[in-house]
């Protein structure tokens, strides 16, 4: 009989994501602000910086991976890295916030450095508490349901980052330009991640113990891992979908900006204060929270019809949807946004998918091989995700140059059809890449239950 994980639990693991992901879409959508228009250097810098440092933190996933798996404490194995990590997780995002009197060299420098350590650090508590979900439980089905809560709290916390950071850094600073606004709201929510890394470590357990006489050997972890059939197939279906969100994200603020050109704005009032949003906000948000819908509903859907053919259905309609999406016109603002609404719902539902099917990578690896090497999958998928992300911005930039993009005029006609293919038929592309590589899966549920059982039974006599 495996443990049942309790909602306290449960809401544990969730706040680990909710803090990763606070920091994570600040990065994403204020850093390069930041750096641009207050910490003051070029744009043509920073996208290097970028460039460079992801390729780094890409390549130190598996490493962190690798020293996880051979970490062994009276707290586990991944679990302890939440509690020593989050004050230096804290402290170095304070710092990569904070504005140094140096000149512009010196401030070139110190961004190189501070980011590339934050960028380093978050590898390092992100890639264990992954890791973590393979762990918590040896059951499919838990396993589906801790991902989706993982997922429902880190779209949470982008919401509250994005919700919470301009007020902050205007009542701080008086201004987004404010050297001081934006040291003190990082300041903020570092106390809370901190807060919630540290809620994560003492709310959860770790139960899924290795074979005992396995022995950490790290070029049979590496064989083990090529060997991993179906690890290397979700590779492929994740990078398709990754490049699939990455695309349309990137390119949703030219698609109202150039093509939609629409001047409405949508009011709300909250506590007697109105807050007006342009149409590229709303439908942002739209998708965020359509995100959490999609999140919510994956676990019923898989534990009815298993977690390759929900993928599968998920990852298909939002393909065929996105080719419809081709054909709304710049006056069917309505349409667009029901459209991004359904899209969203279903690439939500991937997000908590993927990373349960790694952990039942992980079990097929120990039940195929007789070694478990959680760490290591974790952070290799990990890398193949930032790959992905990385391979899907990338796309967004040379596409934009390739249908003669040019900034802050009014666009030809090919350049508008460009920036309508950005948001359809190409990621439809990218999500039918991914559907192609689900349906060579070969974990369906019939073989998980059989690998479930018997890694049970291996357990139970050897420990």
């Amino acid at each position: 009989m495996h443990e049942k994980i309790n909602l306290k639990e449960k809401v544990g693991y969730g706040l680990g994501d909710a803090a990763s992901s606070m920091f994570w879409k600040i990065f994403s959508m204020y850093l390069m602000f930041f750096y641009t228009d207050v910490f003051g250097i070029a744009p043509a810098v920073v996208g290097t910086m970028f460039l460079i440092t992801r390729i780094w933190d890409s390549c130190f996933d598996p490493f962190v991976g690798i020293m996880a798996d051979r970490t062994k404490t009276r707290w586990g194995k991944f679990r302890p890295y939440l509690l020593w990590t989050a004050i230096p997780f804290a402290i170095i995002g304070i710092l990569t916030f904070y504005t140094p009197d140096f000149d512009e060299k010196g401030k070139i420098i110190y961004a190189y450095v501070t980011y590339s350590l934050m960028m380093m650090v978050y590898s390092i508590i992100n890639v264990p508490y992954a890791s973590l979900l393979g762990v918590m439980s040896s059951d499919r089905k838990e396993r589906t349901t801790l991902s989706s809560y993982r997922m429902v709290f880190a779209f949470g916390g982008s919401l509250l980052a994005l919700w919470l950071i301009e007020p902050l850094v205007n009542h701080f600073g008086g201004s987004l330009n404010s050297k001081t606004g934006w040291l003190y709201t990082i300041i903020v929510f570092g106390m809370i991640t901190t807060i919630f890394f540290w809620g994560c470590f003492f709310l959860t357990k770790e139960r899924v113990v290795p074979i005992s006489d396995e022995k950490p050997n790290l070029k049979e972890d590496l064989s083990d891992l090529l060997k991993n059939r179906p690890w290397w197939i979700l590779l492929g279906a994740g990078i398709g979908a990754l490049v699939f969100n990455s695309i349309r994200d990137g390119a949703a603020v030219y698609y109202f900006k150039y093509f939609v050109s629409s001047t409405v704005s949508y009011s709300f009032n909250v506590f007697g204060e109105n807050f007006a949003m342009t149409p590229t906000s709303f439908y942002l948000v739209l998708g965020q929270a359509a995100n959490i819908i999609g999140v919510i509903a994956a676990t019923p859907i898989a534990n009815k019809i298993g977690k390759k053919n929900t993928f599968f259905g998920a990852m298909a309609l939002a393909a065929i949807l996105s080719v419809f999406f081709y054909f709304l016109g710049k006056e069917d603002v309505l349409l667009i946004m029901v459209f991004q609404v359904l899209i969203s719902i279903c690439a939500g539902c991937i997000f908590p998918l993927i990373w349960s099917m790694y952990a039942d990578s992980a079990d097929y690896s120990e039940w195929k091989q007789g070694r478990r090497a959680t760490g290591l999958i974790f952070s290799a998928s990990s890398m193949s995700q930032k790959f992905g992300w990385t391979i899907g911005g990338a796309a967004t930039g040379w596409l934009l140059g390739y249908y003669g993009f040019q900034a802050n005029v009014v666009q030809t006609a090919v350049t508008q059809n460009g920036i309508q293919l950005m948001l359809s038929i190409l990621p439809a592309i990218a999500a039918g890449v991914s559907v192609l590589f689900i349906l060579l899966y070969p974990l369906n549920e019939e073989k998980l239950e059989t690998i479930e059982h018997e890694l049970t039974q291996q357990r139970n006599t050897t420990n």
